[in-house]
C-alpha cells in the first residue's frame, strides 16, 4: 500500500468518529494529569519539607496506587466502547481488501495519536495545575507557600511508564478482537443486541436479599470494631446486589411494563420500553456501574469533607487539655510517691516561669488492662481459658480502669461516699454493663451502687476501639496492688501477657498565646529524661497544638485526596452515561428513521427519548441515595475511630454532598439526552 496511508486512515477514523474520541481523549487527558498531581506531590520535596508532610505523602502514594488500578480499569472500558463502534468501519476495511495485518497498522496508528495526545496534554496540564494543587495542599497545611514552578522528573517518569503500558495493553485487546472476529461479524457487530439473561427473576431474588443482607448490617451493627471489619464486606455485598438488581431487576421491569397494555401501547412509551428490553443486560450493567461510582463519590467526599471540617473538635476530643502527661508506673506505691508531686511542682514551675497560668487541670491515677465480661466477672483471656469461661470475639472486650472514689469527686465535683464492697462505674461509647454487681477475676463481687453518667476524659478513649469500663473504688491503692500480684504489671512481664498498665494523668489548660503554649510544652519535654532516669518511669508529654499539624496532615491529606479521587470517579460516571446515551442513539437510529417514516413526528420522537432515559436515567442516582442512607450509621462508626462524634456535621455534609451531586446530575441529563436526541431523530451518522 501507499506509504502513510495507515497513518491518514488512521487520522481519519479518529476525526469521523469525533463523537465518541473526543471525550475518550479528554478523559485519557484528564487521567494523565490527575495522576501526575498526586504523585508529584507525593514524591515533591516542598511538601516533604512542610510539618506533617510525611504523613500527607504516605496518604498521596496510597492514592497513586489506587488511581494507577482505576484509571486502567476504567480506561478498559472506555476503549471497549470504542472498538464496539469501530467494528463495523474495520469489517468495511477488511471486506475492501485490507488483511488483519493492516487493521492492526491503522490500530496501531490510532493508539499511538490518542497516547501521545494524551500524555503530552496530559502532562502540561499536570505541570500547570500542579502548582495550583501543591498551594491548595500548603493551605490545608496551614503552612507558607513559594511560587516557583516546578517539574518533579521522578512523577514524569512514572506517569509516563504507567500510561505507556496501559495504552499498550489496550492496543493489544483491540488487536485480540480484531484477530478473533471475521469481516461478517465485525460488520454486523453494531446490530447485534444482548439478549435478556435468563433466570432473572432468581438474580433478582438474589441480589434483592444480599442487599437486604447487607442494609442491616449496616443499620444494626453498634459498636466500632464490628463496623470496621464488616464495612468491606457491605460493600462487596451491596456491589453485587446491585449489579444483579439492575441488570435481572430492570429486564424484569421492562416485562412487567410490556404486560400493561394501558402503559406499553402510547407512541412515547412503545418504543423506548422495546429497545430497552432488547438490550437491557448490557444497560443494566452500565446503569449499576454508574450507580457504585456515584455512591462512591458521595461516600468519599462527605467523609472527607466531613473530616477535614471537624478537625479542631477531633483534636480537642483527643487532646483534651493544652498539655497532657501520661506518667506509667511500675508498682502502685509511686502514686503517693514524693516524685510524682516532684513532678507536679516542677511542671507548675515551668508553666509560672513562662509567664502563663495553668487551670481546667485533669489530675488522677488508673490500674487498668482489657477484660471480657462474664456473668458479672471480668476476666483477662488466660483466666477465661484457665477457667473455662468464653471469652467472646474483640468485639466483645472492655478496657477496664480502677479509679479512686477521691479522684472522682475531685474531677467531677461530686462528693460520692462508698461503703465496704461498693462501686460506681462508667462506660463509654454507649455501651451498657447490664449486671448489678462486678468482680475481677475470683475476687469477691461489689455492689454497683450507681452507674454514672459522665466522667473526665483524657483522650485516650478516643484511640480506643473497645469501649472502656472505669470502675470507681473506695481503696484504691489496696484494689490496684492485689491487681498487680493477680496479673502482673506491664514493664515487668513479657509482651503480648495481660498485665495491669499503672498510669498518672496529669493535664491542664494554658492563659496564654499559641507560642507560649508551644514552648512550655517543649520546656517540659526537655525535663522529662532526667525524671524518667531518676524514677525508672516513662512519661509521655503531649502538646495539643505541636500535634495540631500532625491532625491537619491527616485528615487534610485525606480530604485533598477524596475531593481528586471524587472528581476522577464523577467524570468516570459522566463518560458512562454520555457513551451509554450515544451509543444507544447510534443503535436506536434506524428504528426511529422507520418509526419516522411511518409518520412518527419529531415531537413524539422527543416524548419517547424523555420516558426511555427519564425512566433509567435517575435510578442509579436516586440507587446511589438510598445506598448512603443505609450506609450512614456504618459511616459514622467508621468516623468515630478518627474522632469525629459530630453526627449533625456529618449528616449536613452528607445531604449537601448529595445535593449537589444531583444538580450536577441533572446538567448531564440534559446535555446526554440532547446528544440521544439529536442522533435518533434524524442525525447523520458519519461515514468514510
Amino acid at each position: 500500500m501507499k506509504k502513510g496511508i495507515y497513518r491518514r486512515l488512521a487520522r481519519m477514523g479518529i476525526q469521523k468518529n469525533k463523537k465518541l474520541y473526543t471525550p475518550y481523549i479528554l478523559t485519557c487527558i484528564g487521567m494523565v494529569m490527575m495522576f501526575y498531581i498526586i504523585l508529584f506531590l507525593s514524591i515533591s520535596p516542598s511538601v516533604r519539607g512542610m510539618a506533617g508532610g510525611d504523613t500527607m505523602q504516605l496518604i498521596l502514594r496510597l492514592g497513586s496506587i489506587v488511581m494507577g488500578f482505576f484509571a486502567a480499569i476504567f480506561l478498559f472500558y472506555t476503549n471497549s466502547v470504542l472498538m464496539r463502534r469501530r467494528k463495523k468501519e474495520f469489517g468495511l476495511y477488511n471486506i475492501l481488501g485490507m488483511g488483519k495485518k493492516n487493521l492492526a497498522a491503522v490500530m496501531f496508528w490510532e493508539t499511538v495519536y490518542v497516547a501521545a495526545l494524551s500524555l503530552s496534554m496530559g502532562l502540561l496540564a499536570g505541570i500547570l495545575f500542579s502548582k495550583l494543587a501543591e498551594l491548595c495542599l500548603i493551605n490545608i497545611l496551614k503552612e507558607s507557600a513559594t511560587f516557583t514552578l516546578s517539574v518533579e522528573w521522578g512523577a514524569l517518569r512514572g506517569t509516563l511508564v504507567l500510561f505507556a503500558v496501559i495504552f499498550l495493553l489496550l492496543l493489544a485487546n483491540s488487536l485480540r478482537q480484531i484477530q478473533l472476529s471475521n469481516p461478517i461479524a465485525l460488520l454486523r457487530s453494531e446490530n447485534v443486541g444482548e439478549k435478556p439473561p435468563k433466570a432473572n427473576w432468581l438474580f433478582a431474588v438474589l441480589g434483592a436479599v444480599l442487599l437486604a443482607a447487607a442494609y442491616w448490617m449496616a443499620v444494626t451493627i453498634e459498636d466500632t470494631v464490628t463496623a470496621l471489619f464488616v464495612f468491606f464486606g457491605a460493600v462487596i455485598l451491596v456491589i453485587i446486589a446491585t449489579y444483579l438488581l439492575f441488570i435481572a431487576g430492570s429486564v424484569t421491569v421492562c416485562r412487567f411494563l410490556q404486560r400493561r397494555k394501558n402503559y406499553y401501547y402510547k407512541t412515547n412509551h412503545f418504543v423506548s420500553i422495546s429497545s430497552m428490553a432488547y438490550r437491557m443486560k448490557r444497560n443494566g450493567a452500565g446503569l449499576a456501574s454508574i450507580c457504585i461510582l456515584c455512591t462512591m463519590v458521595l461516600v468519599m467526599v462527605s467523609s472527607t469533607v466531613c473530616l477535614y471540617v471537624g478537625a479542631e473538635d477531633s483534636l480537642r476530643i483527643r487532646y483534651p487539655r493544652h498539655i497532657n502527661l501520661d506518667v506509667t508506673l511500675e508498682e502502685p506505691a509511686q502514686f503517693y510517691s514524693d516524685e510524682v508531686q516532684n513532678l507536679r511542682a516542677e511542671t507548675a514551675q515551668r508553666v509560672s516561669d513562662a509567664g502563663a497560668e495553668l487551670y481546667n487541670v485533669l489530675d488522677y491515677r488508673v490500674a487498668g488492662f482489657v477484660g471480657y465480661v462474664s456473668d458479672g466477672r471480668v476476666w483477662t483471656l488466660e483466666e477465661s481459658v484457665y477457667n473455662s469461661t468464653e471469652p467472646g470475639a474483640f468485639s466483645d472486650a472492655w478496657q477496664v480502669f480502677l479509679v479512686s472514689i477521691e479522684d472522682y469527686n475531685r474531677l467531677m465535683g461530686a462528693n460520692e461516699t462508698l461503703q465496704k464492697g461498693e462501686v460506681l462505674i462508667y462506660t463509654t461509647r454507649d455501651e451498657v454493663y447490664e449486671g448489678d454487681t462486678i468482680a475481677v477475676g475470683e475476687s469477691e463481687s461489689y455492689v454497683i451502687k450507681e452507674k454514672v453518667k459522665d466522667f473526665a476524659d483524657n483522650g485516650i478513649d478516643s484511640m480506643q476501639v473497645i469501649p472502656s469500663l472505669y470502675i470507681f473504688v473506695p481503696n484504691f491503692e489496696e484494689l490496684a496492688g492485689q491487681l498487680t500480684k493477680l496479673l502482673g504489671v506491664a514493664q515487668k512481664t513479657d509482651a503480648g501477657a495481660d498485665v495491669v498498665s499503672l498510669h498518672w494523668f496529669y493535664g491542664f489548660d494554658l492563659s496564654c498565646d499559641q507560642q507560649t503554649q508551644v514552648d512550655i510544652t517543649m520546656d517540659i519535654e526537655d525535663m522529662l529524661p532526667d525524671y524518667e532516669s531518676r524514677t525508672g518511669c516513662s512519661v509521655l508529654c503531649e502538646g495539643a497544638l505541636m500535634k495540631r499539624t500532625d491532625y491537619y496532615a491527616l485528615y487534610g491529606g485525606l480530604f485533598f485526596l477524596g475531593v481528586l479521587l471524587g472528581i476522577v470517579f464523577l467524570l468516570a460516571a459522566v463518560l458512562i452515561i454520555y457513551y451509554k446515551q450515544v451509543s444507544e442513539g447510534y443503535e436506536d437510529q434506524s428504528r426511529f428513521a422507520i418509526m419516522q417514516k411511518v409518520g412518527m413526528t419529531r415531537r413524539e420522537i422527543w416524548k419517547s427519548v424523555n420516558s426511555q432515559v427519564l425512566t433509567v436515567f435517575f435510578l442509579p442516582v436516586i440507587t446511589a441515595g438510598l445506598h448512603l442512607a443505609f450506609a450512614f450509621p456504618l459511616i459514622s462508626k467508621m468516623l468515630a475511630l478518627f474522632n469525629v462524634v459530630n453526627v449533625r456535621l456529618l449528616i449536613f455534609v452528607t445531604i449537601c454532598c448529595y445535593l449537589v451531586f444531583v444538580l450536577f446530575y441533572v446538567i448531564i441529563y440534559h446535555i446526554t439526552s440532547r446528544a440521544y436526541y439529536s442522533i435518533v431523530s434524524g442525525g447523520r451518522e458519519d461515514r468514510i
